[in-house]
């Protein structure tokens, strides 16, 4: 058959799977992409199944994008009807048409991260707390924990006075959430798993429409999707799941990948089936990452191969500091373009944290050379975007007090603190929003709120609330574009944010974009548009088609692959993060980044570690990552001949893995004992706390007087014994 004339023998097992529960343990660049597809292509086209009958979920827009384009390839109006999607599109179409059996009506909206701290921040200033103690971010996280947990405010555990605190937060931004009419992004999915729970018609009606259910990513399925495919699936039991434990990488954001293991547990009869055959990367670069996560426990161990060859030997390279590693990034990145060996796109570099881009966006500044970050300020971040958004939202729903919060004296149109906060607690007072209160201030002044309010008050918001009367009028009449041209021209918008220098020009330019992408909606609804862009993730916004480097974190390079790749910041308490020390789980989720983006290359890879790096403004001695010893040395380039370093710096080896079996290694012994006094030429007077020879090098704790703790390498350190 067609569908399979392509595959490799795996990928047509998986394809042909019969019914019943299959696990797929696909790994990287192995082709999950086109199993999924053709898998469902399958289902339609040979065995039969009505489109209708299908469900397929994904992570990101642009895997569904993908996904879909793919779909409509091969069987063209055969899959229409298909519900394909992100797990959060899926459940906000199910919330919208079950909205009778929830606490808020269909034309909610989304708050978006940056909503939903503010509304937290905003809590826990009406609660006199103290938000230098408990920090908004902080608190959100662990509201969003519970969620994914499937806890609501009221099920919140309590072990600690914290725990109580942000019990009372979470509780009082619950109030504000359902008061506004919204929901943020862990409640599409903590609502529609309450919905299939505590609702067996509901639960039964859609498991009997899904007669079979395809999952993308499985690994990064945190409880609340596992719950809600298990409702999915619970009538026909034909669920189809692929991912690959060894890249489950968001623990930080629920993502459980022992969900694999329950799947097996849940499903005893599943067939299992695993995808080795590797389409992107050389074997080099393949042996390189298995050599990494094997030292992982609990997995199925793959054995990734590919038909490439063996390719480039991996290149390591111990640079100065961080600002040596990212010259030398620039420079290899120029000298390969200048003499046409690469394109400018072809390179990405990868790093642990988002802190590390900065030094490396001076390098490629001042070299000349053009870059693209991706996570930095998004597109739907920027100011100008949010206050357009911020304007629909309100229109589509009045209730939405942070919208209006945001837009009602933007620009400036009088309303000060005093007077919105009039507004909000006569709102309050009445068990209304205070959108309700401004649309009937601007219907007529016979409202009832006329006479309630001061008169300073009235005069002053009544205006807006005329406006704003008019765009709910007109959100069902007009296209999502015709609503936003209409909203910029009451408001004079352009005359706002375009001041005539180069940055309202460019401010002015992004919301001409974002009208572009309201025109993509003329056929579509308010809801429609509003939904879209509240879901969309970096990768979505990434601009494939810009010819230059990429510069992104470990996290956001997860489904991405280039030609080249430089992995930076390879040192202990970088990668792996020293919050990770004393979590197992969480040294076991830093091994498995590191995979992720060893596998994103192509045809090279770069390592790259530095001798020292910047904290706090001073310079201190940096450990190699302990994981870059478990590459074997016949993979690797480290930039000198004969297999020996030629530098009087230290190895980040075990010294056997460089020396001859027969060398006589030199014995370190230990100068530095607890209880000394020392003295460092940056860090002023300190007093050793321990002292110990960890791979032929004495490592040494000492805690400054001015700085604090520090652990340094003796041999580079240069202590000075005081007594």
């Amino acid at each position: 058959m067609d569908l399979l004339r392509d595959l490799n023998p795996q990928q047509q097992q998986a394809v042909m799977a019969g019914t019943g529960p299959v696990l797929v343990l696909a790994g990287p660049g192995s082709g999950k992409t086109r199993v999924l597809t053709q898998r469902i292509a399958y289902l339609i086209g040979q065995m039969g199944v009505r489109p209708y009958h299908v469900l397929a979920v994904t992570f990101t827009n642009k895997a569904a994008r993908e996904m879909g384009d793919r779909v409509d390839e091969m069987l063209g109006q055969r899959g229409r009807g298909l519900t394909l999607g992100t797990f959060h599109a899926t459940c906000g179409r199910i919330l919208r048409r079950e909205a009778d059996h929830l606490p808020f009506d269909s034309n909610y909206v989304i708050f978006d991260a940056d909503d939903q701290v503010r509304v937290v921040k905003q809590v826990i200033k009406d609660l006199n707390l103290d938000d230098k103690r408990y920090r908004p971010h902080g608190v959100h996280a662990s509201i969003s924990r519970a969620k994914n947990e499937l806890l609501f405010a009221d099920d919140f555990p309590v072990q600690t006075y914290r725990d109580e605190v942000v019990k009372r937060v979470y509780q009082r931004y619950q109030q504000t959430l359902m008061s506004s009419n919204a929901v943020d992004f862990d409640d599409m999915l903590l609502w529609t798993a309450y919905l299939l729970d505590e609702k067996p018609a509901i639960r039964e009606r859609y498991a009997r429409r899904y007669e079979h259910i395809l999952v993308d990513e499985f690994q990064d399925t945190n409880m609340a999707q596992y719950v809600l495919l298990k409702h999915l699936a619970s009538f026909h039991q034909n669920i189809f799941v692929v991912g690959d434990p060894d890249q489950s990488i968001y623990r930080w954001r629920g993502a459980d990948f022992r969900n694999v293991l329950r799947f097996d547990e849940d499903f005893p009869s599943a067939q299992i089936i695993l995808l080795e055959q590797n389409y992107r990367s050389t074997q080099s670069i393949l042996d390189s990452a298995m050599a990494v996560i094997d030292r992982n426990p609990q997995r199925t161990k793959k054995t990734l191969f590919t038909e490439r060859g063996q390719g480039q030997k991996i290149m390591l390279r111990e640079l100065y500091d961080d600002r040596e590693t990212a010259s030398f990034v620039v420079d290899s990145i120029a000298g390969s373009v200048a003499s046409k060996r690469a394109q400018p796109g072809d390179y990405a570099v990868m790093y642990r944290t988002n802190a590390q881009s900065r030094i490396l966006e001076e390098a490629f500044l001042t070299a000349g050379l053009p870059y693209k970050l991706v996570g930095a300020q998004r597109f739907y971040g920027r100011r100008e975007i949010k206050d357009i958004l911020a304007y629909l939202r309100l229109a589509y729903n009045p209730k939405d007090e942070v919208s209006m919060l945001r837009v009602i004296n933007t620009p400036r149109r009088g309303i000060g603190t005093k007077t919105i906060a009039v507004l909000r607690t006569y709102a309050q007072s009445l068990d209304l929003s205070p959108g309700d209160i401004l649309l009937e201030l601007g219907v007529s002044a016979e409202s009832e709120h006329w006479d309630s309010l001061p008169n300073r008050v009235r005069t002053t918001l009544s205006p807006f609330g005329k406006l704003l009367s008019s765009w709910v009028a007109l959100k069902d009449e007009l296209s999502p574009l015709e609503l936003m041209d209409q909203i910029i021209k009451d408001i004079a918008y352009r005359s706002y944010i375009d001041g005539g220098d180069d940055e309202g020009a460019e401010r002015w330019e992004n919301v001409m974009e974002l009208r572009r992408l309201a025109a993509d909606y003329r056929d579509k609804s308010l809801a429609a548009f509003l939904e879209d862009v509240a879901l969309v993730s970096d990768q979505d916004t990434l601009d494939a088609s810009a010819n230059v480097p990429t510069l992104l974190t470990l996290h956001a390079a997860k489904g991405l692959e280039f030609p080249v790749v430089f992995i930076v910041g390879l040192n202990d308490g970088t990668l792996p993060h020293i919050r990770s020390f004393d979590d197992p789980e969480a040294m076991q989720e830093e091994r498995r980044l590191l995979y992720v983006g060893i596998t994103r290359a192509e045809d090279r890879l770069y390592l790259l570690h530095s001798l020292n790096r910047y904290n706090f403004g001073y310079s201190e001695p940096a450990e190699p990552s302990r994981y870059l010893d478990d590459i074997p040395m016949s993979l690797i380039d480290d930039g000198y001949s004969g297999g020996k370093r030629k530098s009087s710096r230290s190895s980040i080896f075990r010294p056997e893995r460089w020396e001859s079996p027969t060398a006589t290694e030199q014995v370190v012994e230990q100068e530095y004992a607890a209880g000394m006094r020392v003295a460092h030429a940056a860090w002023g007077d300190g007093m050793v706390l321990n002292s110990k020879i960890e791979d032929n090098e004495e490592i040494v704790d000492v805690f400054f007087e001015e700085v604090g703790l520090k652990r340094l390498v003796a041999s580079l350190a240069n202590l000075e014994v005081l007594l």
